[in-house]
């Protein structure tokens, strides 16, 4: 990220925070007033952003990105067919264990 986009994102969040209505004008004032420079588009697209999206949600969500997504393998001949085949039951094998209780050890941690 640029100073730029660093600068407009903490004036976001300090509108936010402070419940004042995010526009473009208060971003590019609380940024002036940092004596930081930005590109005069930099404001309108976080002013537009916060209006189209909620930034408690934002931050509240940060952490939850997607998890990776699954990887197509091609395989060339029967050979690699035959091995994907023989790999499928390992995953069907798979056991649940009954999570163990405190009982069980003997103790617990308020013992």
């Amino acid at each position: 990220m640029s100073l730029s986009q660093f600068a407009c994102t903490y004036a976001t969040l300090i509108l936010h925070d402070e419940d004042i209505s995010i526009t473009s004008d208060k971003i590019a004032t609380l940024v002036k007033a940092a004596n930081v420079t930005v590109e005069s588009y930099w404001p309108s697209l976080f002013a537009k952003l916060a209006e189209k999206r909620n930034v408690g949600d934002l931050i509240m969500n940060i952490g939850a990105g997607g998890g990776a997504a699954p990887v197509a393998v091609a395989s060339s001949g029967p050979a690699a067919g035959g091995a994907a085949a023989a790999a499928a039951p390992a995953v069907e094998e798979k056991k649940e264990e009954a999570p163990e209780s405190d009982d069980d050890m003997g103790f617990s941690l308020f013992d």
